[in-house]
């Protein structure tokens, strides 16, 4: 077969250890052709091409990053270009459609999240043989158990936790530190849990200001003088919003959130009189080698998006089904988000060691 790879959205750690073991599994076991293209989906609207051969994957397996590239700007069904000085949009996806059909592709591998793949899934009513592969850090995709990227993204909050806890202890402050995860909490939850945070804030349970300062309050008359909170950055206040940073037009997620962090931080000040910090570690959780899970679970996925291929599983996306790798129509994975459950088993066990979500 001749298979053709791109990496869609967001960077994340594991996109290259994917690359790698659709290669690796295409050439091994099937003796095919894989062609990357570069940039995401701007590499099939410009041809933008390089061969994915063994040579070209030795290596990049604990490399964070993607050695194609990735966009999130180049929605072929809604092309973002300028024109006489006008921002414009236009429906190129003919125009992928002859890519596709000039390199002899038999089978067009997508890695990507939400936007990606519903992208991917598009073309398959122009017909393209395509397979997806879920990738996020937020891990908000209900199809699959958990994405790539999104343990060793919790790893890195969960470091920074470890350092923020001995500075926020120092000085007797209150540390906010904003994370990742856009609507759904499970960065905030997990890396919050591992990194013995005192209250987390998510989105799915809005927070109450007076009830956060009333858990620092009980903190310091048992003797605690500073308070460690990570918060979400899709978290919000009750009868309040998400806070919006700004609006990128041309974006696969128009919505930049961000800045709730600062807001927590200020109001606790004038509520407690205490001195608080915010912290905002952004794309930083983006970045890095990946954890031996995601390399072992990227690995798992592109290997058998290759085995996939052949045995003509298009329109389907791979999904960690624990402990199985299972095939999932792509019509069914996308656009149902998984958040975190308000009375699931990572609020509950969270409670009882006494964190407190502000409620």
């Amino acid at each position: 077969m001749r298979i053709g790879v791109l990496t869609g959205g967001g960077d994340c750690p594991g996109l290259n250890a994917v690359i790698r073991a659709v290669v690796k599994t295409a050439i091994h076991q099937y003796g095919d052709t894989v062609i990357g293209f570069r940039d995401g989906f701007s590499g099939l609207i410009k041809d933008k091409t390089v061969p994915l051969d063994l040579p070209s994957v030795s290596g990049i397996l604990p490399r964070g990053g993607t050695i194609l590239g990735s966009s999130n700007r180049d929605n072929p069904f809604r092309y973002a270009e300028r024109r006489n000085g006008q921002a414009t949009q236009s429906d190129v996806s003919d125009t992928v459609v002859e890519t596709y059909r000039k390199h002899e592709l038999d089978c067009l591998i997508v890695i990507g999240g939400d936007g990606t793949l519903e992208i991917a899934h598009k073309f398959t009513a122009k017909g393209l043989n395509v397979i997806g592969i879920p990738k996020t850090i937020d891990n908000d995709l209900s199809a699959t158990h958990v994405t790539f990227g999104f343990d060793t993204a919790v790893n890195t909050v969960m470091e920074a936790i470890d350092k923020i806890m001995t500075t926020a202890e120092s000085h007797h402050r209150v540390m906010v530190v904003e994370v990742m995860g856009r609507d759904a909490g499970w960065i905030a939850i997990s890396a919050g849990m591992a990194g013995g945070a005192h209250i987390i804030l998510i989105p799915e349970i809005p927070f109450d200001m007076e009830r956060i300062a009333e858990q620092i309050y009980t903190r310091k008359g048992r003797g605690k003088h500073f308070t460690v909170i990570v918060v979400a950055e899709g978290a919000k206040a009750a009868g309040g919003d998400r806070i919006i940073k700004r609006i990128v037009e041309g974006s696969s997620e128009t919505v930049r959130l961000g800045g709730v962090g600062d807001m927590v931080a200020r109001e606790l000040e004038e509520l407690t009189h205490l001195e608080a910090r915010c912290t905002v570690l952004g794309h930083i959780q983006r970045g890095g080698t990946p954890s031996a899970f995601d390399r072992i679970l990227s690995t798992r996925y592109g290997a058998t998006a290759a085995v996939f291929a052949h045995e003509k599983k298009f329109d389907h996306m791979v999904a960690l089904r624990t402990p199985d790798i299972a095939a999932v129509p792509l019509s069914e994975a996308l656009h149902q988000m998984k958040r975190v459950p308000p009375t699931g088993g990572h609020v509950e066990t969270a409670r009882r060691v006494g964190i407190s979500f502000g409620d």
